[in-house]
């Protein structure tokens, strides 16, 4: 009866993994092509659903092209997607709810690679900017007293170009001396 237990709990582990590697297999990737190199993300609509939506539809839109990594911040992280080659703003749609809180609960959290939307200090004002996290941070996450911001998504390939990007050097407010130029962002997967 011991053994007959033990084979079923391993099957059914076994079930599980393979259903969350499928779920990931699954998951949106999106390929960067930026001035620095190229890195490609995953993005994940079954935990943050209307943010990875958001990003996706700006993506299809062709919104990031041309913008810049106009906020780059060495062991912090890296923000892109508002502004194009002069500093002028983008125009965006009309802001999303922060997801921040249901996707911490599904796994997310502002870790190395992450990805996550950038937003004023309204909780639910993120539109089209984003930040990759190159440090762990924590601070981040949402807990009592603090929304934090929202995880949807992580690199998946070319971690070394986001390296890159974070150590340019940087002038006022953080821009980078030399532009990083979003060359193109598509969906391909």
């Amino acid at each position: 009866m011991f053994s007959v237990t033990r084979r079923l709990a391993a099957a059914t582990l076994l079930v599980g993994c393979l259903a969350g590697s499928a779920w990931a297999a699954d998951a949106p990737r999106v390929k960067f092509v930026t001035s620095a190199g190229e890195f490609v993300v995953e993005v994940f609509p079954d935990k943050a659903p209307k943010t990875a939506e958001n990003f996706l539809q700006y993506v299809r839109d062709k919104h990031y092209d041309g913008t810049l990594f106009h906020r780059v911040i060495d062991r912090f992280m890296i923000q892109g997607g508002g502004v194009d080659k002069d500093m002028v703003e983008r125009k965006t749609r009309a802001p999303i709810p922060l997801e921040a809180q249901q996707a911490y609960g599904k796994g997310l959290r502002n870790t190395v690679g992450a990805l996550a939307m950038a937003r004023t200090n309204d909780p639910d004002s993120a539109t089209a900017q984003f930040f990759i996290n190159v440090a762990d941070n924590g601070f981040l996450d949402p807990k009592p007293g603090s929304p934090g911001y929202t995880v949807f998504g992580r690199v998946v390939s070319g971690l070394d170009v986001v390296n890159k990007i974070k150590a340019v050097p940087t002038g006022a407010a953080d821009v980078p001396v030399t532009p990083v130029v979003i060359q193109s962002a598509t969906i391909v997967k």
